[in-house]
């Protein structure tokens, strides 16, 4: 019953760290969509979703406390995120052009390459690519792995300088 749904989601994707990265990808599409506080959605999210089961589906538990990071600093830092995302992406596609779970992802893994140093590139890449892979067929996960690079690069000084 907790296999993974395929092998390539193994290890990686069961984490508490990933699970509460997922969350809050899923609360900041919510939020943007639907207009909620994050006061709310935060309190929402902890009681009734995170390692619980909504509408038959399992939430994996969660870490909360780097949920709320992640969801308040988005919030937080928002006006310094954005425009660290409107650079990395092409002129073609500005930023009010993604849909909002894309826009979620993308400003959740900027936050982290820009405030939390102490995750590797590698890790913060490899999961919200993961993320949007759970959500998209398509061509949104290179699209996520191409900003967080170009991101990483121009924050960090490091990554790949080219898809994997």
């Amino acid at each position: 019953m907790s296999e993974p749904a395929s092998p390539e989601h193994t290890g990686r994707q069961a984490n508490k760290r990933g699970a509460a990265r997922l969350a809050a990808v899923q609360a900041l599409y919510q939020m943007d969509v639907a207009g909620s506080g994050l006061l709310e959605i935060t309190a929402e999210y902890e009681a009734f979703r995170l390692g619980k089961e909504v509408d038959g589906a399992l939430y994996r538990e969660a870490d909360a406390q780097w949920f709320r990071a992640i969801l308040a600093g988005v919030v937080e830092n928002q006006k310094s995120v954005d425009p660290v995302i409107r650079q990395a992406l092409t002129e073609d596609w500005p930023l009010s052009r993604l849909d909002s779970t894309l826009r979620a992802i993308l400003r959740a893994g900027v936050y982290e390459l820009m405030k939390r140093p102490d995750v590797p590139v590698a890790v913060i890449v490899s999961e919200y690519v993961d993320i949007a892979k759970a959500f998209y067929v398509e061509d949104e996960p290179k699209l996520v792995n191409a900003v967080l690079d170009r991101v990483s690069r121009r924050v960090r000084g490091e990554g790949r300088g080219r898809d994997a």
